[in-house]
């Protein structure tokens, strides 16, 4: 049991990471940016989003970049500097990491 909690604690604390995520449409002319804890059930929110939210209105399911970090500060200050790029820097980052624009979501399962 004791075995059984430090792994749990280890875990959360330990081996938690966060993610910075660039998301996009088919054709790529939307860009969006965000940042989650668990990046595969982010994904699956984004696909079964409402009807109301940005991910459903612009058709966003492809992911395109990711990041991992070790603390959710540190995410967030990486999302709040892309958003302040400019739309070509953003894509030569994504060139970089992933130069056919493929979808990268399949990598993670």
């Amino acid at each position: 049991m004791r075995v059984q909690r430090f792994f749990c604690y280890f875990y959360r604390v330990k081996l938690r990471q966060y993610y910075l995520y660039i998301l996009t449409n088919t054709y790529s002319r939307v860009l969006y940016i965000g940042v989650t804890n668990d990046l595969l059930r982010r994904l699956d929110e984004h696909h079964t989003s409402s009807k109301r939210s940005f991910a459903y209105r612009y058709n966003l399911k492809k992911l395109l970049y990711f990041e991992a970090w070790d603390t959710a500060e540190q995410a967030i200050a990486r999302e709040k500097q892309l958003k302040r790029w400019h739309r070509e820097w953003k894509l030569n980052l994504i060139r970089e990491f992933n130069p056919k624009f493929k979808d990268l979501t399949d990598l993670l399962y």
